[in-house]
C-alpha cells in the first residue's frame, strides 16, 4: 500500500479522509495531543486493521473520538455525574473518560464492559468527526514506540500501513491525553497526560465532595 499525504489546509483532505473511513479504511490524523490513526467505530473489520497496524494486544481497548456530546451518548451506556462534570469542564481537550460502553459497539473495539471517550480540542478534526461519526482511534505509532507529534514521525513508523496521513503540522499538546476511569463509584486516574491529576482532583472535590481518588 502506498500512503498518501495531504495537508490539513488542502480542501480535499477532509473529503479524502471521509471516503477512506466510509469504505472501511484507516487514516492518520492530527489531534490536539499526538497524531492518531482512526476508523469508523461501528466497523469491526476496520477496527481489526487498527490492531494489526499497531501490532496491539487485543486485550488493550481502542478509545473513541467524538465530535459532540450527542456522539458521546451513542458510545456510552451511562455518563454518571462525575463523568458529566469532567466532560463539561475539560472537553474538548486532552482527557479520555472511561465509562460503561453501549453494548451495541463491536466487540473488536474492546473486550471490556467499558470504553474510553475523548472530544479533541482540534477544530479540523471536530468538523471531520461531526461528518464521519465517532472514530475508533489510537496513537499513530507501533505498540511500545513513541507517540508521533508530526506527520513525518507517523510516516517513520506507519508508511505503507495506512492509506492516508493528514499533515496538520506539529501537534500543540505533544503528549497523550490523561485517562480517567469514571465507570465506578470512585474515579481512578489510569494515565496522567495532558491534564494534571491534581486538576481533576480539585474539580471533583470542589463540585462533588463524595468523589475521591481511589
Amino acid at each position: 500500500m502506498k500512503t498518501k499525504i495531504l495537508y490539513q489546509s488542502d480542501p480535499a483532505a477532509r473529503q479524502a479522509a471521509l471516503e477512506i473511513i466510509r469504505r472501511g479504511g484507516v487514516v492518520a490524523l492530527p489531534t490536539d495531543t499526538v497524531y492518531g490513526i482512526g476508523c469508523a467505530v461501528n466497523d469491526a473489520s476496520a477496527i481489526h486493521k487498527l490492531y494489526e497496524i499497531k501490532q496491539r494486544d487485543a486485550l488493550k481497548a481502542i478509545p473513541v473520538l467524538v465530535g459532540d456530546m450527542d456522539q458521546a451518548g451513542q458510545i456510552a451506556s451511562n455518563f454518571n455525574p462525575q463523568a458529566q462534570l469532567l466532560a463539561g469542564h475539560f472537553w474538548p481537550g486532552a482527557l479520555t473518560i472511561v465509562v460503561a460502553k453501549n453494548p451495541a459497539l463491536p466487540k473488536e473495539l474492546t473486550v471490556h464492559a467499558t470504553v474510553g471517550i475523548r472530544m479533541p480540542d482540534h477544530d479540523w478534526l471536530l468538523e471531520l468527526l461531526r461528518e464521519s461519526g465517532p472514530l475508533a482511534a489510537t496513537s499513530a505509532n507501533l505498540s511500545g514506540a513513541a507517540s508521533p507529534v508530526s506527520a513525518q514521525e507517523v510516516l517513520e513508523q506507519l508508511n505503507g500501513l495506512v492509506e492516508l496521513v493528514v499533515d496538520g503540522g506539529a501537534c500543540a499538546g505533544g503528549i497523550p491525553s490523561t485517562v480517567v476511569d469514571c465507570s465506578q463509584a470512585k474515579y481512578d486516574i489510569l494515565r496522567e497526560g495532558g491534564i494534571a491529576a491534581a486538576e481533576i482532583a480539585q474539580l471533583i472535590n470542589n463540585n462533588a465532595p463524595n468523589f475521591e481518588l481511589e
